[in-house]
């Protein structure tokens, strides 16, 4: 599976109790479809009694099946605390946007969204012919005597 497919088919649990393991989110999930893993990050603080973070990824292995869990478990009670359930959101990376070290045009994503075609390069640089050929406003004049509208 792509990991596009992966972040659309695993959910977002938060506001987890302390004492929550992976196996009560387990199997609080399992009646909605197959899980193929439950993440619950550990907690980086080191003198934290609480051993994770307070929240959880739930991995399906259909995509289909987080909308039903979402839909049946977000803002119910589990271990005395209401629950958050929401579609996982696929992590920045560090050399994306607006927050990385490397310029935003040079970038994978911003060349692909503003990449100019070869036909557009021709056109614009025709139309700069253009331009340069009639740069003279006077151009085309030169048998005029008399300023103003034509005799008729």
């Amino acid at each position: 599976m792509t990991d596009a497919a992966r972040w659309k088919a695993t959910l977002y649990v938060g506001g987890l109790a302390s004492m929550v393991t992976a196996s009560h989110i387990h199997d609080a999930f399992i009646p909605f479809g197959t899980i193929v893993d439950v993440t619950l990050p550990e907690n980086d603080k080191p003198n934290s009694t609480e051993t994770h973070r307070g929240f959880a990824y739930v991995e399906f292995a259909d995509p289909e099946d987080t909308a039903e869990a979402i839909d049946n478990m977000d803002q119910s009670e589990f271990f005395g605390r209401v629950i958050n359930v929401s579609a996982a959101k696929p992590p920045k990376s560090a050399g994306e946007g607006l927050g990385s070290k490397t310029a935003v045009w040079q970038q994978e994503g911003w060349l692909a969204e503003h990449a100019v075609s070869e036909e557009d390069k021709m056109a614009a640089e025709e139309a700069k012919a253009r331009d340069a050929q009639c740069a003279d406003p006077m151009q085309g004049l030169q048998d005029l005597d008399v300023a103003g509208p034509k005799p008729e």
